[in-house]
C-alpha cells in the first residue's frame, strides 16, 4: 500500500499566499524525506483554496525540480477550465520533467464560482469534459503530417496543423486517472490500464458513516472493467499499485483522544473558511444556469467525519486501512493540511506525518 500527500491548505487573506506557498513547499519536502510516495495537488480558483492551485501545474513542475524522487498527481483537474490544447501541453512537459512520474486525476468540477470565472455553464460541464478528453487524445496522437485538428468546445476552440509539442515521455501519454463513480469513467480507466479514484460516497448524497461499503462497490466495479479488459499483468499490476482513495483529513496522535481533540480543532478552523466563502458560492449560483445539485454536510457532522476524516491513534488507523489494504486500494491519498495554514495547523500535519512514516506506513507495506 501506497501513501501519499494531498496538499489541500487555504489561505484566508491575499498576505498569507506567500506563507503557505512556502510552507507547502517545505511540507512537501518533509513528506519526501519521510517515505511517502507522491504529491498530489487540487485544481482550484478565485478562492482561499489552495490559491498556488490556480496553476497546479506550474508548482508541480517547481516541486519536482526539488523532489526527483516523487511521483506527481492531480486530485483532480477540472477539465472544462483548460483549453484542450494547453492541458495536453502542459501534461507532457510535466511528463518529461518527472520521467513519466505523473497521475492526473481527471472530472468535469464541482464549483460554480469556478465555471463562471473560465466562461462554462456549469450545465455543460459533464459534456465540455467528456468533449476536452476526446480532443485530448487526439491530440497526444496527431503527427506532423495528419490532417488539421479544428475544434469548437464550450468556451474553447482551436485548430492545430503541425503536432503538440514537446513529446509526452510515456508512450502515449501520461496516465489519466478518472473517479470510478460513472461506468464511463470507470471504463475509460479499466479499458485504458489507468488507475482510479475511489469515492467513499454515492451521490446525491456526499458522505456517510459506512464508507467502506461505497468504496468497495465501486472498486470492484471498476476492478471488474480492468479485468474485462484483456491486459497483461504488468498493467493490471500498475494501474492498481495507484488506485487511489482519499482522505481530505488524516490526522494522527499518539492516542485515540488527542487525536479527536485536534481533529475537532482542524474542522472547527476548515468550517470557518468553508462558511467565509458561502457568500461568494451564493453570488455564483444566483442563475439557474449556475445551480448546484448536491451539498456537501457541515464539516463537524458525523457524516462528513465518517466520509472524509481518517483519524486515531497510529494503531487505530492501521486497523481501519487494513480492510482497504485487502480490498486491493493501492494508494492512501492523505490530506495532512486541510483548512487554514496557520503555524498550529502545520505542526498538526508534521505531526501525522512523522506517526505516519514511523508505524502506520511500514505496518501497511509488509
Amino acid at each position: 500500500m501506497r501513501f501519499s500527500v494531498f496538499l489541500n491548505a487555504r489561505s484566508m487573506s491575499p498576505q498569507e499566499d506567500r506563507g503557505l506557498i512556502q510552507d507547502l513547499t517545505a511540507h512537501a519536502t518533509s513528506a519526501a524525506q519521510q517515505g511517502f510516495d507522491a504529491i498530489f495537488l487540487p485544481d482550484h480558483h478565485f478562492n482561499g483554496y489552495m490559491p498556488v492551485a490556480s496553476d497546479s501545474f506550474m508548482f508541480a513542475s517547481y516541486l519536482a525540480a526539488k523532489l526527483p524522487r516523487m511521483h506527481f498527481g492531480f486530485s483532480v483537474v477540472s477539465v472544462p477550465l483548460h483549453h484542450p490544447i494547453r492541458f495536453v501541453e502542459r501534461i507532457n512537459i510535466l511528463d518529461q520533467l518527472t520521467d513519466g512520474k505523473l497521475l492526473i486525476g481527471v472530472g468535469s468540477g464541482t464549483t460554480p464560482e469556478e465555471m463562471i470565472g473560465f466562461g462554462v455553464d456549469y450545465r455543460d460541464a459533464g459534456a465540455i469534459s467528456e468533449r476536452n478528453l476526446e480532443l485530448a487524445e487526439q491530440l497526444w496522437a496527431k503527427e506532423m503530417e495528419d490532417p488539421a485538428i479544428e475544434f469548437a468546445n464550450g468556451p474553447h476552440k482551436g485548430r492545430v496543423l503541425q503536432r503538440i509539442a514537446p513529446a509526452p515521455y510515456t508512450p502515449g501519454h501520461a496516465r489519466l486517472m478518472p473517479v470510478a463513480m460513472k461506468e464511463a469513467s470507470s471504463r475509460r480507466a479499466a479499458e485504458n490500464g489507468w488507475p482510479a479514484f475511489i469515492p467513499a460516497f454515492t451521490p446525491p448524497k456526499i458522505g456517510g458513516t459506512e464508507p467502506f461499503t461505497h468504496v468497495k462497490k465501486w472498486f470492484d466495479i471498476y476492478k471488474g472493467f480492468l479485468m474485462e479488459a484483456g491486459h497483461d499483468d504488468a498493467t493490471v499490476a500498475s494501474a492498481l499499485d495507484w488506485t487511489t482513495h482519499t482522505y481530505q483529513v488524516v490526522h494522527v496522535a499518539e492516542t485515540d483522544e488527542q487525536a479527536r481533540a485536534e481533529l475537532e480543532i482542524i474542522l472547527r478552523s476548515y468550517q470557518d473558511a468553508i462558511e467565509r466563502e458561502a457568500e461568494f458560492n451564493a453570488r455564483a449560483e444566483a442563475d439557474s444556469a449556475n445551480k448546484k445539485t448536491d451539498r456537501t454536510p457541515n464539516a463537524l457532522t458525523d457524516d462528513w467525519i465518517g466520509t472524509w476524516c481518517l483519524y486515531g491513534s497510529p494503531e487505530t488507523v492501521i486497523e481501519h486501512l487494513r480492510p482497504y489494504q485487502e480490498l486491493g486500494i493501492g494508494n492512501i491519498l492523505c490530506g495532512t493540511t486541510t483548512g487554514p495554514l496557520t503555524a498550529q495547523r502545520l505542526a498538526l500535519g508534521e505531526q501525522t506525518l512523522r506517526l505516519l512514516s514511523q508505524h502506520v506506513m511500514p505496518a501497511l507495506r509488509k
